[in-house]
């Protein structure tokens, strides 16, 4: 009882911690300069309680009818994972906040937009209710909106913000759908009920139309084509900000979709849409890439092509290589984005070396040995036989870690560059079978036929990958295409102005212009 008593208060008290900075705000309680302070403490307890909830679930193995949380609020192994994950990105965001925004006047507002933030998707990770859901995915929006605005004179991050705005509210429409189809015809509002509802037949009309409308929701938050320019164009805001966004938050998108696999198994125009949407901005995306130089720019297209990698793979049902790509890109991108001024300092320094394009030997063989490497590792400590395309679908992703750089050869440590991409194939997949093996409440339903149209996209975008590589002049004509990205956002852009007309947003240009040396 006192265990259950325990696990119970830590699962709730990080989002109510974190609330506690924003209520704080009105009032003024805490100077300015206690603030960041105050933030940083409550921000520590509450890494604590989240760390304290995980040791105690895995410990424990508490199972579902003894759940800390009952009702509307129910954690599940993987939320009380990623709890653990978003609070410690939130406190290293913070402490690098607070000096990284020193002497800027817009501060308090910051530190509560970032601790709303972080309340409100400690809430949603908690969600067990179509109402806590909708409600908490509104106000992640909200507060994230005050952070995409900390600079109100940047003319492309008011742009981005409305853009994003604009595509949040669609979302949140079709979320009240999806939610009020559900409710409908499952006569409760409750996820344990939904489940146990699917486990009683097949999926009706109105379950298939929520779960459509539930997956459109999910691919217009999560930034995939068409509306993908707002996280580009959001590069305005602090570093800081980038790093939050992309780490954490728009990664929601994918834990949700991991949380509804019971909903979306049996919903095939669903998934086929998460196929259609997942696959197109990855390739996109991954061609874009390549054409720009921007540090942080080439980050966000980075991202765009990682949300379509992970909601390619839920479509395909292998909900735990999601996961895992969920965890590695919130850590990935975090370190990347607080570290980008290095970057610069490590392209001063080393301008005068050209890198070269990998060995052409290891561009044919990477995604073969990739495979084989992936395929015997399956058949070696699977449980049970996986899906062929399977093993492609992941060596074919993971091939580029085999790549050789021929300049290597001259320091002798070509052999070491693909050990360690060996070494690094291995870990991946390993991580990914254990993670399979482990009481996460994660069920793989593999899917043959979208796997092989995944597979067959993934095989062409690999092919121009690697002619791009050893032939750059090949897709010279699609180059300045490729750079635009395909002009995908500017037919957005336009649309979202006309549909909502703002006037700030053509002011702050306006301003922007007059303010251009002539």
């Amino acid at each position: 009882m006192m265990l259950h008593l325990f696990v119970s208060l830590s699962t709730l008290l990080p989002g109510i911690l974190m609330f506690t900075v924003v209520l704080l705000q009105p009032f003024r309680l805490v100077p300015m300069s206690r603030l960041w302070q105050v933030f940083m403490a409550l921000s520590g307890i509450a890494l604590a309680c989240a760390v304290a909830t995980a040791i105690a679930t895995v410990t424990a193995f508490i199972a579902p009818e003894l759940s800390p949380v009952q009702g509307w609020l129910s954690p599940t192994p993987l939320g009380i994972v990623l709890a653990v994950l978003v609070q410690l990105l939130g406190t290293i965001i913070g402490a690098f906040s607070s000096r990284y925004l020193q002497g800027e006047v817009g501060q308090r507002r910051y530190v509560t937009a970032l601790a709303g933030v972080l309340s409100a998707v400690h809430l949603l990770l908690l969600a067990n209710h179509w109402l806590v859901l909708i409600t908490a995915w509104a106000l992640v929006g909200a507060a994230l909106q005050h952070l995409l605005c900390f600079y109100p004179d940047r003319p492309f991050a008011l742009l981005a913000a409305h853009k994003k705005r604009i595509a949040d509210r669609a979302a949140d429409v079709l979320l009240i759908g999806a939610a009020a189809m559900a409710w409908v015809e499952v006569g409760s509002g409750s996820f344990t009920d939904l489940w146990a509802y699917l486990n009683r037949g097949a999926l009706s009309l109105n379950l298939q139309i929520s779960a459509t409308c539930f997956v459109l929701a999910v691919i217009l938050r999560t930034a995939l084509l068409p509306v993908h320019g707002w996280l580009i164009q959001v590069m305005e805001a602090p570093t800081p900000v980038s790093a939050l966004l992309h780490a954490g938050v728009v990664n929601l998108g994918g834990f949700l979709l991991i949380r509804f696999a019971p909903f979306l198994e049996r919903a095939m125009i669903a998934r086929v849409l998460l196929l259609a949407f997942g696959l197109g901005s990855a390739v996109l995306a991954g061609l874009v890439m390549l054409t720009r130089i921007s540090i942080k720019v080439r980050l966000a297209w980075s991202t765009v092509a990682q949300m379509g990698f992970m909601v390619l793979e839920c479509s395909l049902g292998l909900y735990t290589l999601a996961a895992l790509h969920l965890v590695g890109h919130s850590l990935y991108k975090a370190q990347v984005f607080l570290s980008a001024s290095m970057v610069v300092e490590h392209s001063r320094l080393h301008a005068m070396r050209v890198p070269l394009s990998p060995a052409p030997i290891s561009l044919l063989l990477a995604p073969v040995a990739a495979v084989s490497i992936v395929f015997w590792i399956q058949m070696l400590f699977a449980n049970q036989a996986w899906p062929w395309w399977w093993s492609v679908v992941v060596g074919m992703a993971w091939s580029p870690l085999l790549w050789l750089q021929p300049q290597e050869n001259k320091h002798g440590k070509i052999y070491l560059q693909g050990l360690s991409g060996i070494l690094m194939l291995c870990g991946l997949t390993g991580a990914t079978l254990i993670l399979h093996a482990l009481p996460f409440g994660i069920l793989d339903t593999p899917n043959r036929t979208l796997g092989i149209v995944a597979l067959t996209g993934m095989t062409l975008l690999y092919l121009c990958l690697a002619i791009l590589q050893l032939r750059p002049q090949a897709l010279q004509v699609w180059r300045r295409w490729s750079y635009a990205g395909f002009y995908v956002d500017e037919v957005y852009t336009r649309l979202a102005l006309h549909v909502w007309p703002t006037h700030w947003v053509t002011d702050a240009f306006k301003t922007k212009q007059a303010q251009a040396p002539s």
